[in-house]
C-alpha cells in the first residue's frame, strides 16, 4: 500500500460528528452546511433533464454551454475573464478541485503554504503527494495572513509551490479586503508559485463585496469556486477551476482520471443556478446575518471572545479564561453533560488551540438552545 495513503487519518471532524449524530436529541452546531432548501427553479431544471433522457457523458471540462454560463455570473459578480473553453473546468465540488489541483502541480519534496486555522482537507491532500504542509499561524493577527509573515515564511522555505488562500474563511469566518490581498499579491509575484484561492464562501458575505484574488494576480492564481454554500447544494457536489489555461489543461487531465466527469444531472441543476439564479444567495445571507449577529451576541455575553465573521457561516470563539482549556476535552464534555455539539478548535490546526468553532448554518430554535446549554454548562 501507498505509506502516504497509509499516513492519512480519519479526519477528527468526522467521527466527532458521528458520536453526536449517536446522541438522541443533539443540538448540532457543528455541521458546515446550509439547512435550507436548493431553491425550486433549480430543482425543477434537473428533474426536467432527467425527463428528457439528458442522463449520459459529458465531455470531461463539463457541458459548454455550463461553462460559458459559468463565465458570464463570474464576469458579471466579480469581473472576472475566464474563457470557458479553456480556462474552467466542472468538479464534483471543490473537494475534488483542491484534490486535482494539487495532484497537477505538487512533487514530491514540494512544500504547500496553509494559513492556519485552516478547512481540514488541504494538509492531507499535500502529504497524499509527497509534499510538506507548512502552517501560518494566524491566530495572533486576527486570522489573517500578514505580509509580513508571508514574505519571511517564502525566505525561508524556497520548496513551497502553493499558497493555499481560503476566503471567507472555515472556520473562523474572516475575510480580506481588496488592500489586504494587494499586499499578498505584490509579495507572492516574485515567486514561482501558484495560489490556489478557494472563494466557495463569495456569496455570503456582509456588508462588503467580495474581491476575488483571481482578478489580483490572475496570472498565478487558481480559483475554485462552486454552488454548494450560495444555493445551498452541497449535496449535488458541483465545483469550478478556473486560471491561466496552460495549468487548467493540466489539471483537467488529473479530473479525467478521477471522475470522467461529473454527473450530468447536476451539469443542468448548475446551468441553471448559473443563468437564473444570480439572487438565490441573498435571502440565505440574510438570514445567516442576523443568526449570525444572534450567536455572537450570546456567546460574548458569556465570556466568548470572537473575531466578528464577514463571511461564511462561521464563529470561531475563545474559551473564557477560567474555564476548561483544552478544546477537544470542552467539546467532548459539552457533548456528554449537555448534548450539544461544537466542534473543538485543534481540529483546524495550528492556532485553534482554546477555541470552539460554532456553525450557524442552523434554526434560529437551534442557536437558541446552544446559548441555552452553553450558559448551563459554563455556569
Amino acid at each position: 500500500m501507498k505509506p502516504s495513503v497509509v499516513a492519512i487519518k480519519q479526519q477528527e471532524i468526522f467521527k466527532f460528528n458521528a458520536r453526536a449524530k449517536s446522541i438522541p436529541g443533539v443540538v448540532n452546531m457543528t455541521v458546515g452546511e446550509p439547512n435550507f432548501a436548493t431553491p425550486e427553479h433549480i430543482k425543477e431544471a434537473a428533474i426536467q433533464a432527467i425527463n428528457e433522457n439528458k442522463t449520459h457523458y459529458t465531455v470531461p471540462e463539463g457541458n459548454h454551454e455550463l461553462l460559458s454560463a459559468v463565465s458570464k455570473y463570474l464576469q458579471d459578480k466579480y469581473g472576472l475573464n475566464y474563457d470557458p473553453e479553456t480556462q474552467i473546468v466542472a468538479t464534483t465540488g471543490v473537494t475534488e478541485g483542491v484534490f486535482s489541483a494539487f495532484n497537477a502541480i505538487l512533487q514530491s519534496g514540494d512544500e504547500v503554504l496553509i494559513p492556519s486555522p485552516a478547512f481540514t482537507i488541504y494538509g492531507p491532500d499535500a502529504d497524499f503527494n509527497g509534499a510538506a504542509p507548512v502552517y501560518i499561524d494566524t491566530s495572533k493577527t486576527d486570522f489573517k495572513v500578514t505580509p509580513q509573515a508571508l514574505q519571511e515564511i517564502l525566505r525561508t522555505h524556497p520548496r513551497i509551490r502553493i499558497f493555499l488562500l481560503n476566503y471567507p474563511s472555515n472556520p473562523t469566518g474572516v475575510s480580506y479586503t481588496e488592500d489586504e490581498l494587494v499586499a499578498l499579491a505584490e509579495i507572492l509575484k516574485k515567486h514561482d508559485i501558484f495560489v490556489i484561492s478557494d472563494e466557495i464562501y463569495s456569496e455570503l458575505t456582509y456588508n462588503f463585496k467580495h474581491i476575488s484574488f483571481g482578478n489580483i494576480l490572475p496570472e498565478q492564481t487558481i480559483l475554485l469556486n462552486g454552488l454548494s454554500k450560495s444555493h445551498a447544494m452541497t449535496g449535488w457536489r458541483f465545483g469550478i477551476v478556473c486560471g491561466p489555461k496552460e495549468i487548467v489543461a493540466q489539471i483537467n487531465k488529473i479530473h479525467e482520471l478521477a471522475t470522467t466527469s461529473i454527473t450530468s444531472i447536476t451539469q443542468f441543476a448548475a446551468l441553471e443556478a448559473y443563468k437564473n439564479g444570480y439572487d438565490d444567495p441573498i435571502p440565505m445571507r440574510e438570514q445567516y446575518q442576523a443568526r449570525r449577529d444572534k450567536l455572537l451576541a450570546g456567546l460574548e455575553e458569556l465570556g466568548f471572545e470572537c473575531p466578528t465573521p464577514n463571511g461564511a457561516f462561521y464563529l470561531f470563539a475563545k474559551i473564557p479564561d477560567g474555564l476548561e482549556q483544552d478544546d477537544v476535552k470542552f467539546a467532548n464534555d459539552l457533548l456528554d453533560k449537555e448534548h450539544l455539539a461544537i466542534l473543538p478548535g485543534r481540529f483546524f490546526g495550528v492556532g485553534g488551540e482554546h477555541h470552539l468553532r460554532f456553525s450557524y448554518a442552523a434554526s434560529m430554535e437551534d442557536i437558541s438552545a446552544c446559548l441555552t446549554k452553553l450558559a448551563d454548562f459554563v455556569k
